[in-house]
């Protein structure tokens, strides 16, 4: 018999606080998307984490997160393992692969679903656009603000997580608390839930894990002590606390690198071939003339 989960979840302003993330013994990652090549901003990144691996004795590990089927191509999965030797980034041990992690995943997801902290979303996102009083969180790649009014009537009780998958499950945002983070490279970091960001997705309808749960799944299960990655990942940090909060872990340290830019002042994205690991090589340009111009 199941037993019924109700809404809403718990308090999570009643959790205990978690301690300060310890360094030591470092361990890092790397963990690229296989959607495109690795581009100069890429570089930088990595090879932030890689010195800073370096410099601590610690391990860094090569992370593939592979998750959306929809762009992902094995040819790029052997062209970021390339030039990233190429470049001078080597890890430790075998790459990890998101898509045969799935079961780990979905055993997170199991144990949200039982402490009532998600619900079932059949909201699009244009619902979500369109609904009154929604700002847009950020870029064009980030969550708008879900509204409160979407979430299910208090005392109500969750549906049973179906094998497989088919609607979306978010997890439920404490309403107006301060999430807050000191960033290695940032500095000070601080948000507000409920207002700065919203109630995020942890499962797709598709039956995959988002990034967000997936991303700390896999940092706790392999001891990551620092995070590196670029400043425009800044708002999912806020996030993945939330959830470190909820499995009761204390959350790894973070540094968030600053974006490189075009000469138009426009972010890096895998669209931007001219400045690619693989055009630059193809150009002549050496290794260590790439490393120079990843300097901060």
């Amino acid at each position: 018999m199941r037993v019924p989960v109700r809404n809403p979840a718990p308090n999570l302003t009643h959790l205990p606080q978690l301690s300060t993330p310890n360094a030591a013994p470092y361990r890092g990652r790397l963990a690229p998307s296989p959607t495109g090549y690795l581009h100069l901003g890429h570089a930088r990144t990595f090879w932030i984490a890689a010195q800073r691996a370096r410099a601590a004795g610690g391990r860094l590990f090569l992370r593939n997160d592979d998750l959306d089927r929809a762009r992902c191509r094995p040819e790029f999965v052997d062209a970021m393992q390339e030039d990233l030797h190429w470049l001078g980034v080597d890890w430790d041990g075998p790459m990890i692969v998101q898509s045969e992690r799935i079961e780990r995943y979905r055993a997170a997801l199991a144990r949200l679903h039982a402490g009532g902290w998600i619900f079932p979303c059949t909201r699009s996102r244009r619902d979500v656009l369109e609904a009154a009083g929604a700002p847009h969180e950020g870029g064009a790649d980030d969550e708008p603000v879900y509204p409160r009014a979407f979430r299910p009537a208090p005392g109500a009780v969750l549906p049973p997580l179906d094998q497989p998958v088919t609607v979306n499950w978010r997890f439920r945002v404490p309403d107006d608390v301060t999430v807050q983070f000191t960033d290695a490279g940032c500095g000070m970091q601080q948000a507000v839930s409920g207002r700065d960001f919203g109630d995020f997705l942890v499962w797709r309808k598709d039956d995959l894990p988002s990034y967000q749960l997936a991303t700390v799944v896999d940092d706790l299960e392999y001891g990551i002590s620092e995070v590196v990655r670029g400043a425009d990942l800044i708002k999912s940090t806020f996030r993945q606390l939330l959830l470190f909060r909820v499995f009761g872990r204390t959350p790894p340290a973070f540094y968030h690198a600053p974006l490189v830019r075009d000469e138009h002042g426009v972010r890096l994205a895998k669209r931007h071939d001219a400045l690619a690991l693989r055009t630059l090589r193809a150009q002549g340009m050496t290794p260590a003339e790439v490393r120079a111009r990843l300097t901060l």
